[in-house]
């Protein structure tokens, strides 16, 4: 019989809980083995491991873990201040880690980490981006790749919440905590760097809702792909009626969507249609959700599916002793961009008065 790999999962907030779920699912599911829930509140470790049924060892701290020898892969879902700390701790331990976003918090700190990591521990680690992961997604990049829409030259990637940020939450600021996801997408699916960004933000309605100090609770990011191809991020805290993904590829004979909004997230439609005046979609599936259920954060319900295969797909590379699909430099590539866009943001304060005249 194979031995299941053994992992422990660092930090057991709103994110580290959903990351948690998954991965004890996967330990039901005979994929691993989890030895340690490591989380600086104890208790709230041990209310997961009752909750569960998990049989893993409760630690108070990263240090614990990284001298406890119990495992050498690990899951890292703390706080953002934290991530370098605690990724530079257990990699220089042996540890290979699934990193969630973003690298450090600041594009300064993601570049000396990712030259850090280059020199030293260039495979340890996979930095967390679920949309690769998302059958959905995955499907319209398989469409888009067989050329059912001919040469494309636009995409665009919205993320809409219906709320605004948790009291208490740190942002640093709306467009490189929630648009790294979509430009990432952009980037994954087109294979290709821009070379010029614009970023535009409205301070409109939710930041008056919370106490969470940010820049903007709306905001888009213009990505220019050279002369060919444009690249249309939308990211907001107001989408009042819940939660929004949604994607359009536009092709010059056609264009294919993922996601439709209908206040029904566990079914996500993708479809391919032809020019205008065609009968029927070149292309049309449906995929599941995640079905997170009362009190989940309303992502789950969007991405569960693909937050279990991403730990997954790391626990599998971690096994076989492969490289991983992501890395940390993808989290870098994203954050340059999103610097840039903000370099040339425009606010209200720019906008120009229309004339009556």
């Amino acid at each position: 019989m194979t031995e299941k790999l053994p992992v422990a999962i660092v930090g057991l907030g709103r994110m580290g809980w959903v990351h948690a779920t998954h991965l004890w699912r996967l330990e039901q599911e005979g994929v691993c083995r989890v030895v340690a829930l490591v989380d600086i509140d104890t208790d709230k470790a041990r209310r997961f491991a009752s909750r569960s049924g998990c049989q893993a060892q409760i630690m108070g701290s990263v240090e614990e873990l990284a001298a406890s020898g119990v495992c050498q892969a690990t899951m890292i879902v703390t706080p953002t201040e934290k991530h370098r700390e605690h990724a530079d701790m257990l990699v220089e331990a042996g540890h290979r880690v699934l990193l969630e976003k973003p690298l450090t918090g600041s594009l300064a700190g993601d570049r000396e980490f990712c030259e850090q990591l280059d020199r030293d521990h260039p495979a340890s680690v996979m930095l967390a981006f679920q949309r690769r992961f998302d059958g959905a997604l995955e499907y319209a990049r398989e469409l888009m790749q067989s050329g059912t829409i001919g040469k494309v030259f636009k995409i665009y990637s919205a993320l809409e919440d219906s709320g605004p940020a948790p009291n208490g939450y740190q942002s640093d600021g709306i467009l490189p905590d929630m648009s790294v996801h979509n430009v990432d997408e952009i980037l994954w699916l087109t294979g290709r760097m821009p070379d010029r960004a614009m970023a535009v933000g409205s301070r409109i309605y939710s930041h008056a809702l919370t106490t969470c100090k940010e820049d903007f609770d709306d905001a888009m990011l213009y990505m220019w792909f050279g002369d060919d191809l444009l690249g249309q991020v939308q990211v907001t805290r107001n989408h009042v009626s819940g939660y929004r993904v949604e994607s359009v590829i536009y092709g010059d004979m056609g264009q294919i969507r993922i996601g439709r909004f209908d206040q029904r997230p566990n079914e996500i439609m993708v479809e391919a249609f032809g020019k205008r005046g065609a009968e029927e979609p070149l292309a049309s599936r449906t995929f599941p959700g995640g079905r997170g259920g009362p009190g989940a954060p309303e992502f789950v319900d969007r991405f569960g599916p693909a937050y279990k295969k991403e730990v997954e797909v790391f626990i599998d590379c971690c096994a076989r002793g492969v490289g991983f699909p992501t890395s940390h430099q993808d989290g870098l590539r994203a954050q340059l961009i999103i610097s840039a866009g903000m370099s040339a943001l425009k606010t209200t304060a720019d906008a120009v008065a229309v004339s009556s005249a």
